[in-house]
């Protein structure tokens, strides 16, 4: 496992004691999802090899995967030039689902820029059968 940042190394203070983690798909590249971790996920997770986010709204620490099997096995660590966002680089087990939607990934809805038309020509998003998120047109 190549780690690059530990959690000394990372400034929590910037946003009360949290530091924003972007989970990334080590073999494609793409982007899972965004979760928060103190100093100690960031150090449980540097520890285990497995991720462990902040819940901001239970205010306790949980494992990604700890009841659903699809946990984050974590390939690297990096942080940002300002030492206070997190780059893990992971593997998915289990199914490969990431999001609690079902979806391989929790970035899936679009968004609409300000003047474009929102009838007939919007995208929608529809998962196939792996639960990967695709555009279609409706």
């Amino acid at each position: 496992m190549s780690l690059v940042a530990t959690s000394l190394e990372i400034d929590f203070d910037k946003m009360q004691g949290l530091a924003p983690a972007i989970a990334q798909d080590a073999a494609t590249g793409q982007v899972l999802m965004l979760g928060f971790m103190n100093r100690e996920a960031c150090e449980r997770t540097l520890n285990t090899g497995y991720v462990t986010f902040f819940s901001r709204t239970r205010k306790q620490l949980w494992t990604k995967g700890e009841t659903s099997g699809n946990r984050l096995k974590l390939i690297a660590a990096a942080t940002d030039c300002d030492r206070d966002t997190l780059l893990l680089q992971v593997e998915v087990e289990g199914a490969g689902v990431v999001c609690h939607e079902g979806t391989r990934s929790c970035f899936t809805q679009p968004l609409s820029r300000a003047g474009e038309k929102k009838t007939a020509e919007k995208k929608a998003v529809k998962k196939n059968e792996r639960g990967n998120a695709q555009r279609v047109q409706s």
